[in-house]
């Protein structure tokens, strides 16, 4: 236990309690010669471990998948999904879960390796990753966790010394997250499809324990957890919308009961907004596109809702009633949510009836405009002006939104304040995500610590920000691919 002790490791495998049909013991993958890229210092302290015992040889072995935590063994996760659609029985196929840390407020957290080697759950592929697309889920997780919305975080990367072949060679890395849970919508379905109810019940039992334990008391415990699922990824989905943050991949195995946000792949922020933009090479059909995305939150609660319905009631007529009336407040719960969070992007205090037209008519000639989503905001705040500013249609929204400014009592300090606290400077604009991975990937880490540390207090308004601000030149169309 010494190692642990150096560290500060207080680890546990209480995901090993449930019926083993949900995971499968596994053993390290071991590399060659790993080493490590970079270390989340600042989450380290808040985890409560030593940040400089992170660089020892024992740490860059644990997150290299060499070594165990000492007196855990890791596990990989057994669930299923819808994958645009269509419904697969999954797991964790490149990724090991090495044990829940506890943090000094006493909250668990899970800690994981992913690009860690072959599993039973690995349908063939090798289990590796690749150095940029693990640096890319670092970035973007930390850059929305400074944008306050709730996300898995990275707390080290470490390349292993082996090339993964893909197209080409690229340099192999592994990257550890930290996460609320790993539980997902997809761990349920995989429950329900074996339909062993007493299994459903440990799962549902787990799950309140885990993130809930709230409800424990509530007469009707399963309802109070598909009412407490639905209110986080509403409010997800919210803080997703309104920053322009597109997932990209929102199968039901990428969705967390947490409600935090999971899996950066094929994910990015709009430049120009347009409702219909998606990121993912593959969804051409636009399923997961940036319009759709409450939509499908919705579809993936009611496969949630799904699998609860053999504990919900025992007769399921009742149960389906019981599940529809949860599922019917998502969209109020979505609406409210979203509407109060645009009146705080347009520094609006109170409440008018008009305000959702007044909302939604700025977004009509944003989109008319090509405008950028972020920058529009952005200028609206300092007082500053776009280009398209100067046209007839915004020249009419704005004398609106000055008389609806007019209306309220806060003065112009007090507006601007409520507008900076929402409206972000910066976000990870996709072409400096872009130029940052290449550079590290080409062994200049320069770029990216210098984007990242832009990105940590998006909400800062700094001058350091400021050569981050803009969109790209060419108006360069941006995807990313699965598998990331």
């Amino acid at each position: 236990m010494k190692r642990n002790q150096n560290i500060g490791w207080k680890v546990e495998c209480s995901y090993r309690e449930l019926p083993e049909t949900f995971y499968t013991v596994v053993e390290p993958n071991t590399v060659s010669s790993p080493q490590l890229v970079l270390t989340n210092d600042e989450l380290a302290v808040s985890l409560g471990l030593d940040e400089k015992q992170l660089h020892s040889e024992e740490a860059i072995a644990v997150f290299a998948g060499n070594e165990k935590l000492e007196g855990i063994e890791p596990i990989a996760q057994a669930y299923a999904g819808h994958q645009f659609g269509n419904f697969t029985m999954l797991g964790d196929g490149r990724a090991m879960l090495l044990g829940e840390h506890l943090t000094p407020e006493g909250q668990k957290v899970d800690i994981q390796l992913k690009g860690s080697g072959r599993t039973p759950y690995s349908r063939g592929g090798d289990g590796r990753a690749a150095l940029g697309p693990m640096l890319r889920e670092y970035l973007i997780s930390e850059a929305m966790h400074g944008l306050n919305i709730p996300t898995t975080r990275s707390l080290a990367v470490t390349v292993t010394g082996e090339p993964v072949l893909r197209e080409t060679a690229l340099t192999g890395a592994v990257l550890t997250r930290v996460a609320s849970s790993h539980l997902r919508v997809g761990t349920f379905q995989y429950a329900a499809a074996r339909q062993v109810v007493e299994d459903l019940r440990a799962l549902a039992d787990y799950t309140i324990q885990r993130h809930f334990p709230e409800v424990k008391p509530e007469p009707q415990p399963y309802v109070a957890l598909l009412e407490q699922v639905i209110k986080r990824q509403a409010s997800l989905i919210v803080n997703w919308q309104l920053t322009g943050f597109i997932h990209g991949v929102m199968n039901t195995d990428n969705m967390a009961i947490s409600g935090e946000t999971i899996d950066y792949g094929p994910c990015a922020f709009m430049d120009s907004y347009d409702p219909q933009t998606v990121f993912s090479s593959i969804d051409v059909q636009g399923r997961y596109s940036y319009r759709n995305q409450p939509g499908i939150a919705e579809w993936n609660l009611t496969r949630f809702a799904e699998t609860l319905l053999p504990l919900l009631h025992e007769e399921q007529a009742e149960a389906v009633k019981l599940a529809e009336s949860k599922l019917s407040n998502f969209a109020r719960i979505y609406g409210a949510e979203w509407l109060a969070g645009m009146r705080s992007k347009l520094g609006l205090f109170n409440e008018e009836e008009a305000d959702e037209t007044l909302v939604k008519d700025l977004l009509a000639v944003m989109k008319d405009h090509q405008a950028d989503f972020t920058n529009t905001f952005r200028s609206l705040t300092l007082g500053q002006q776009e280009e398209w500013f100067h046209e007839p249609d915004f020249l009419e929204w704005k004398g609106r939104w000055g008389d609806r400014l007019q209306r309220q009592s806060e003065d112009t300090q007090s507006v601007e304040a409520l507008m900076k606290r929402h409206n972000p400077s910066v976000i990870p604009r996709n072409h400096r995500v872009e130029e940052a991975l290449q550079a590290a990937e080409a062994g200049d880490m320069q770029p990216f610590m210098k984007l990242l540390e832009v990105l940590k207090n998006p909400y800062a308004y700094t001058a350091e920000q400021e050569e981050y601000v803009n969109p790209p030149e060419d108006g360069t169309t941006f995807q990313t691919y699965c598998g990331t």
